[in-house]
Formats: structure tokens, sequence, C-alpha cells
């Protein structure tokens, strides 16, 4: 089954204001940071959803209060897209499946990144795979969308500020119209 837009700001609606595992932001807050850092940025229509839509994985697969204390990943990147598939094209879909195997590039490849990890964003990380080897970084930043995924990620990183004033949701839905597949 295909979300809607409205489906989205619905979903936002009725669990966005749980807590983000681990940070200081609800999962509105979190979406909304990210993606106000990819518009300030002038990222394309495409990547702002992909800032917003990064995380939605963790409304749909609730699985409880920071599952990574339970030795659980949620798999959030993957959670999302069948239902966003219908409506988003790669450019939205690939940059959030592939914003975990950022993160995993990243600390490979930036001096004092995994550092400046949170603890859950740690935790999540050794049940992710852990840190990537050069090969598996180098084969990672090769794919398709791999960058945007990888400014997905760093957009992600800062939105965990509590209290930052931003857009409302509804500041977002043009760029959600303006991502969707031509067709819909």
């Amino acid at each position: 089954m295909a979300l809607t837009i409205s489906d989205i700001c619905v979903l936002f609606a009725r669990k966005g204001g749980r807590a983000y595992d681990g940070e200081p932001v609800t999962q509105i807050e979190h979406a909304l940071q990210t993606a106000m850092r990819a518009e300030d940025e002038g990222a394309t229509p495409a990547l702002i959803a992909a800032a917003l839509l990064h995380d939605l994985g963790h409304l749909l697969n609730d699985q409880g209060d920071s599952p990574t204390l339970r030795g659980v990943d949620d798999l959030h990147q993957f959670a999302a897209l069948p239902f966003l598939r219908p409506v988003f094209p790669d450019a939205v879909l690939a940059p959030i499946q592939l914003h975990v195997d950022a993160k995993r590039y990243l600390c490979a490849t930036r001096d004092g990144y995994y550092e400046a990890l949170s603890a859950d964003s740690k935790r999540s990380l050794a049940l992710q795979g852990g840190i990537f080897a050069p090969e598996q970084a180098s084969a990672f930043i090769a794919q398709p969308f791999a960058q945007d995924a990888v400014r997905v990620r760093l957009w992600d990183d800062l939105a965990k500020v509590d209290g930052a004033t931003t857009p409302p949701l509804a500041h977002f839905v043009a760029m959600l119209e303006a991502a969707q597949r031509p067709w819909n």
C-alpha cells in the first residue's frame, strides 16, 4: 500500500511526537530539522523530501523505546521503502535507503566522525554492521545517490537540537509534491 503525502502528514501527526531515541528531540522535530538543513543548503526538492522522510521507517516499524538497548536494529532505512516506492522516485528513495551506510562510510573516512556520534548512534552503528573497511567505503561511495545519502546523513547529525525553530510540516508538503513521481 502506498503512502500518500496526506498519509505521511497523518503519520507524523500521530507518531511524530515520540522521542527520537537517545536524542533531545522528537521524531517530527528531527525530521523537520533535517529537511530545513537540506533546504537551507539549496538541495533539490527530491533531496529535501529524502531528508524529511529518512527516518520514517522508525514510525512504521515501531520497535518501542530505544531498541538498540535491546540489541535490535529496526532496519528503518528499508521499512518505509515499500510504502514510498509507488509515490517517489529513486532520487528520494535511494538516499533514505543508503543513509545508514552513509554513517558507516563517514566513520571510515572522516576523522573524528565516530567520536562525535551519540551513544545511541554508536550502538546502532554496531548493530548495522559497524564501520566500513576501506574497500567497503569505496564500493559504497561509487553507488548512485551515495553522495546524496552522505549529505542526508550529515544533516541528520545536525538535526538533534532541542528547541530549534523550524518551519512546520506543511511548509515541506510542496517539496514532497514536487519530488513525487510524475504520474502522481
